[in-house]
C-alpha cells in the first residue's frame, strides 16, 4: 500500500520574524530567511557562495540544485542587506537541527527546514499574489503542478477572500 503524501506544516511571515528574533546566529538567521524568501532547499542554502550573489543585478545564482539544475533567482529585499552573513561552512544537519530546536522553543511546533520553502512559496502565492508561473520560476520547479502542491491556503485567508468587497 502506498504511503500517503504528507505536506509539511507552514509558518507565516510573522512567525518567521519571531524565529529570527530569537536566533542568536547571524548565519542561521540568513539561512532561515533564504529558505523562506528565496524558497530555497537546505542543500541550496549551504552551497551559496559570495560569488553567487550579484547585488548589481539583484540576482542570486543557485548552482546545481535538485536535478543538477542551475537557476537565477531575484534577491528578496528582506535579505538583501544581510547577504554579508552567508551561511558558508555550516552543514545541512546543523541547520536542520538549529531550525527544529528554534521551532519548538519559539512556536512550540515540530518544524523542519523544508517548511521554510513551503511557507515561502505559499507566501508569494497568497500574500504577495504572484502568479503560479512566477513562483514556479523562483522555486525552480519544472512543472507548475509541482508549485501548486506547495500552495497551502489558510482557512482564515479563504474567509477574508470570501468577504472582501
Amino acid at each position: 500500500m502506498k504511503k500517503p503524501f504528507k505536506i509539511p506544516e507552514t509558518i507565516t511571515e510573522q512567525e518567521l520574524r519571531e524565529l529570527i528574533k530569537k536566533s542568536k546566529s547571524k548565519k542561521h538567521r540568513l539561512a532561515f530567511l533564504l529558505g523562506f524568501y528565496q524558497a530555497m532547499r537546505v542543500s541550496e542554502v549551504v552551497a551559496i557562495k559570495p560569488e553567487d550573489v550579484n547585488k548589481e543585478t539583484k540576482l542570486l545564482h543557485i548552482r546545481q540544485a535538485k536535478g543538477s539544475k542551475d537557476r537565477m533567482s531575484p534577491i528578496a529585499p528582506e535579505i538583501y542587506s544581510g547577504l554579508k552573513h552567508l551561511p558558508v561552512g555550516i552543514g545541512i544537519r546543523a541547520l536542520q537541527i538549529a531550525f527544529k530546536k528554534l521551532g519548538k522553543e519559539v512556536l512550540n511546533k515540530d518544524l523542519h527546514f523544508h517548511c521554510l520553502r513551503h511557507s515561502g512559496i505559499t507566501h508569494y502565492l497568497t500574500k504577495k499574489k504572484w502568479s503560479s508561473l512566477e513562483v514556479q520560476r523562483l522555486a525552480g520547479h519544472s512543472r507548475v503542478s509541482t508549485t501548486e502542491i506547495y500552495a497551502h491556503i489558510n482557512p482564515v485567508d479563504l474567509v477574508d477572500r470570501m468577504w472582501e468587497k
